[in-house]
């Protein structure tokens, strides 16, 4: 009997003592990373110069071609337009039509262009049964462009109900009007306004800049260089920026749904991390969460969306971009507000200019060339 006691207490201590080994020799060891999730991108349909998008009434999703058409995509690709304002815009360095979107309730549909001055402007058409009523048409908001390039022009409601637009620093190179870091000017900035709420527009009151003399009350946040495109997460509302940088640097930055507003990203002091050109961080500088050099394929970042479909259960809550000069879908997983990892989604949408987010939350990839992709779980 003591000498089975014996043996069985030898044997438990030498497995708990393997146990033990084993579970410190997996605390030591790296976590292997997570696989990227497999998507393939599914060809729908070739439009002229695709240029951006929005979910529309009925599960539809919009496109906006660059010289001035908008048109419905369906399952056998691209309707006729349902807008044409091509006499209205060129397509000269970066304008054009660059942005639209719908309010909440698909009343009322908005344009965001470059008209034949350059002048960057927003105009507003009601719907009724799906269909823009031109006759309706108004001016909502214009800002006067010193250059062709940097004209920003995205646009999308937030969770609040309000219009977000994206200008540039108002172009040529290195924001020679040191407009970005400039609280009088509306040029670098992300601006929130209430396109419903007055004749042209109201300012909410709880805009950060409101009551300050020295700033226009428009203004959401500051500091930004060509903020192309950007968006709202729709499970948790942050807002994510894509700000194309000057030579060295692109950037996403971000600030929480909880956000005040009067976020400072930087520019032009800063490129990203880095002070640009001797620059000097302002004390209030909000750092990317992301960026990257230039010195692989990269030139301008393309901001997308985190997404948020059914369809590929592997990429929820991931944040996709891409880049216009390199083309690869890359997604960045996130915690707490900082990037935890950063993959390549192994799929290529060529120059791409813009994502797209359908009412479903699936995404889709517009390429300047003409291709409109949907990204689909692979096969």
């Amino acid at each position: 009997m003591k000498v089975r006691a014996r043996s069985s207490a030898i044997i438990s201590t030498f497995c708990l003592v393997a146990s033990l080994a084993l579970t410190t020799a997996s605390a030591d060891e790296p976590a292997a990373p997570r696989q990227a999730a497999k998507i393939a991108l599914t060809t729908l349909a070739t439009a002229q110069n695709p240029i951006a998008g929005t979910a529309g009434p009925k599960g539809t999703v919009w496109i906006a071609e660059r010289a001035g058409t908008v048109r419905v995509l369906g399952r056998h690709g691209l309707g006729e337009p349902v807008l044409d304002i091509s006499a209205e815009t060129t397509t000269d360095g970066e304008r054009g039509l660059l942005g639209i979107a719908f309010d909440k309730k698909f009343a009322h549909f908005y344009i965001s262009f470059t008209n034949l001055e350059g002048t960057s402007t927003v105009d507003e058409f009601a719907v009724r049964n799906g269909r823009i009523q031109p006759s309706t048409r108004r001016t909502v908001l214009t800002q006067t462009q010193p250059y062709s390039n940097h004209n920003g022009g995205d646009i999308k409601f937030g969770p609040d109900g309000y219009l977000y637009i994206a200008f540039g620093d108002g172009g040529a190179g290195g924001d020679p009007h040191g407009n970005g870091q400039k609280l009088d000017t509306l040029l670098g900035k992300i601006v929130r306004i209430d396109p419903r709420g007055a004749v042209p527009y109201a300012i909410p009151r709880d805009n950060p800049f409101v009551g300050d003399p020295n700033a226009k009350g428009e203004i959401w946040a500051y500091g930004l260089r060509n903020p192309w495109r950007f968006s709202f997460d729709k499970g948790t509302g942050d807002l994510l920026i894509g700000d194309v940088g000057q030579s060295d640097w692109e950037e996403i930055d971000r600030a929480s749904a909880s956000s005040k507003g009067g976020e400072n990203y930087g520019w032009s002091q800063m490129e990203g991390t880095h002070p640009f050109r001797g620059g000097t961080e302002p004390a209030n500088h909000v750092p990317p969460i992301h960026e990257y050099d230039r010195t692989g394929l990269g030139c301008s970042v393309t901001g997308g969306y985190v997404y948020r479909g059914n369809a590929i259960p592997g990429l929820r809550g991931q944040y996709l971009f891409s880049d216009y000069c390199d083309g690869t879908i890359r997604a960045l997983r996130t915690k707490n507000g900082e990037v935890t990892e950063v993959s390549d989604l192994g799929v290529n949408g060529g120059e791409v200019v813009s994502f797209v987010q359908g009412g479903n939350g699936e995404l889709y990839v517009l390429a300047i060339g003409g291709r409109v992709s949907r990204i689909d779980p692979a096969r």
